[in-house]
């Protein structure tokens, strides 16, 4: 019962990402006096609608995202006020088509209203706001988390020691084989308690330094731990061993090995560590975004049966199935689960703001980009003293967005697949 209460209270959380999302775009609108005709949460079919003013509010019926319909999103071609032209291309009928759909909620006492007509900084304003409030939303909750609940950091106290060396891509890590050699921790001498005081000579304060020590090191190394209040001198012969490398699942390269896994204790972060800690998160976020392209192989592998990683992309359905996963949890208390349900919500919506700004149409970053380049060409023409060349005509690029639209959609049936068959478990 618990994974069902979890997977629609996660699931109301996204949606309300999304509704957040579409706000700002819809609150910059309005302040710059563009015309948004639609505001609504989801694609398809209409389940509610509410017309306030100028704008009809609504849920539709399929909840993989939404939009804002603003008026005059297409500048009419030169000469025209708003319409068409005739083409036998089918990529300038498809341009023309975009243009005629932008055009026709435009009415005489709305022409002052639309969206292409505002300058390039208040249009760009526009575009940011909705991946700026995702940003927004996840800073707050990461920096609420990381102040008033802590960050899971390691410390150098011993919490398991590993009985004997695996392969980095064994499936079961519980159980040695056969034949598998112990641990150099095992082999040394070490037992879950034991706080290193010392690696090869020098002490260390934090796991992460110590971590990076082991890494680096080979051979025969003094370790000095303390062990019910007595310093005891230790003597592992660190091996090498296939590891993932810090900050990634997916790579592996050979380091030092010894075979410690070390307590993690709560710490609460000053100004300083929030801002390290979430501009962490943002730059393995942009990685993450940056291979979304190489998952597909994987995606595929997983859909036939194969092994899902971890850090698998995951869609709303995934996302959702994961807060249900996370709070019938019996392995942490309800706070804990609480603190990981908002640690979810907030790493969506920071995964929102990065791949918004992708400046690609039809997302928010490629008309910012169009927007930019605006600006530019109008700011060169001015220095030169060449006549303006207008706004910049979005409605051009509509082939390629319709392009990239179709690539998305064909990722996300990917994605959903996957959540549907095998999907993403923290268990």
């Amino acid at each position: 019962m618990l994974v069902v209460v979890g997977i629609v209270i996660f699931f109301l959380g996204l949606l309300f990402s999304i509704a957040w999302h579409e706000l700002g775009h819809l609150a910059a609108a309005k302040l710059f006096g563009i015309k948004v005709t639609q505001y609504m949460v989801g694609f398809g079919r209409t389940l509610w609608s509410r017309k306030k003013g100028d704008t009809e509010y609504g849920v539709k019926l399929i909840p993989f995202g939404g939009y804002i319909r603003m008026i005059g999103m297409f500048p009419p071609k030169k000469d025209e006020k708003f319409g068409r032209t005739a083409s036998s291309s089918p990529w300038r009928t498809m341009i023309e088509d975009a243009r005629q759909m932008s055009a026709e909620e435009i009415t005489a006492e709305d022409e002052h209203r639309q969206f292409y007509q505002r300058s390039p900084w208040k249009r760009i304003i526009v575009m940011l706001a909705g991946p700026v409030m995702n940003l927004i939303l996840a800073v707050s909750i990461f920096t609420a988390i990381l102040m008033g609940h802590g960050l899971a950091t390691p410390t150098t106290t011993v919490d398991v020691v590993s009985a004997c060396v695996l392969p980095a891509n064994a499936e079961n890590t519980q159980v040695c084989p056969p034949g598998a050699p112990p641990s150099p921790a095992a082999a040394a001498g070490f037992l879950p308690g034991d706080r290193i005081l010392e690696f090869n000579g020098r002490p260390y304060a934090s796991w992460d330094q110590l971590q990076l020590a082991i890494r680096s090191s080979g051979g025969s190394v003094p370790v000095v731990v303390e062990r019910d209040g007595h310093r005891v001198a230790l003597q592992p012969t660190l091996m090498q061993n296939e590891m993932p490398k810090l900050n990634s699942t997916s790579e592996f390269e050979k380091v030092g090995f010894l075979g410690l896994t070390p307590t993690s204790a709560l710490v609460k972060q000053d100004f300083g560590g929030v801002v390290k800690t979430i501009g962490g998160f943002v730059n393995l976020t942009v990685q993450k975004v940056v291979e979304l392209p190489q998952r597909v192989p994987d995606l595929v592998s997983a859909i036939f049966g194969g092994q899902r990683d971890l850090d698998s992309p995951v869609g709303i359905v995934g996302a959702s199935r994961l807060g249900g996963e996370v709070l019938s949890s019996d392995h942490i208390g309800v706070d804990d689960r609480i603190i990981l349900m908002f640690n979810l919500l907030a790493g969506v919506n920071l995964s929102l703001f990065v791949f918004n700004m992708l400046p690609i149409l039809p997302l928010d970053g490629g008309h910012v980009a169009g927007a930019l380049w605006e600006s530019i060409r109008r700011g060169f023409a001015k220095l030169v003293r060449r006549p303006d060349p207008g706004p910049f005509d979005t409605a051009r690029l509509m082939p390629l967005a319709y392009a990239v639209s179709l690539i998305f959609i064909a990722y996300s049936l990917l994605v959903l697949v996957a959540d549907i068959v095998n999907p993403v478990t923290l268990n």
